[in-house]
């Protein structure tokens, strides 16, 4: 079994499910006692999010660059962000270590066309929603892509940062993505995809009147093949 790098923290609160979902798919690849070859790093996300908020985006390459250099010394053989929004430093990490990142959007991006759909909305930070590095890596896979009106990626932020990452479930903000998710479905979209790891925590397939893509489950069922060699 090969070890992978995991950098967390971002929040702590979907990085739990990580672990427990990547050891649940190599125990059902493997049976008996076996479970995941593992290498944590978690950051402080305090830090990290406000240099989002303030947009020093250098800084917080330089702290995933630190994360991934430590994983790299620690004998990982690649490399997984646990956060959507923090892809956006990929290009930073794969020029300063030698490992491959498994890519969020690549493992989501072939669970929607397994599916058979081509045209999925995306939810997540504002960063995620309005930024390149996961919707461009979905067009890149032949994926039409759509996100929220203004208002409405204002409310899926909001509570992704004041709620989510605090470990605060509010039924009112579980309505309020119900509201948006029926719209972007009423715009066309086949599939919506729950591109913050957070979400899942929130909604699930019963909230969403088509399929729901869980980035967390997506991407933690990836890391485990990378690992066996799937």
């Amino acid at each position: 079994m090969r070890t992978v790098g995991l950098i967390g923290g971002m929040s702590w609160e979907s990085t739990l499910p990580y672990y427990r979902l990547v050891n649940e798919r190599v125990r059902e690849r493997l049976g008996g006692l076996h479970s995941s070859k593992l290498v944590l790093h978690s950051v402080d996300f305090a830090e990290l999010e406000a240099m989002q908020r303030t947009g020093d985006w250098e800084a917080a390459d330089a702290l995933m660059v630190d994360a991934a250099r430590r994983l790299q010394a620690a004998g990982a053989g690649a490399l997984a962000i646990c956060a959507n929004t923090m892809h956006r430093s990929v290009p930073a990490i794969e020029a300063a270590v030698a490992l491959p990142v498994l890519h969020i959007a690549d493992a989501t991006a072939r669970a929607i066309r397994e599916a058979g759909l081509s045209r999925v909305a995306l939810l997540g930070t504002r960063f995620t929603m309005e930024g390149p590095f996961v919707s461009e890596r979905l067009r890149a896979a032949g994926l039409d892509v759509i996100v929220p009106g203004d208002d409405e990626r204002a409310d899926v932020h909001r509570i992704i940062y004041d709620e989510l990452c605090r470990g605060r479930i509010v039924d009112a903000s579980r309505e309020r993505y119900r509201a948006v998710m029926a719209a972007l479905a009423a715009r066309g979209a086949q599939g919506i995809v729950l591109g913050c790891t957070e979400i899942g925590l929130l909604v699930g397939a019963d909230d969403a009147p088509v399929p729901l893509f869980d980035t967390t489950a997506i991407h933690a069922r990836a890391i485990a093949d990378w690992q066996l060699g799937a």
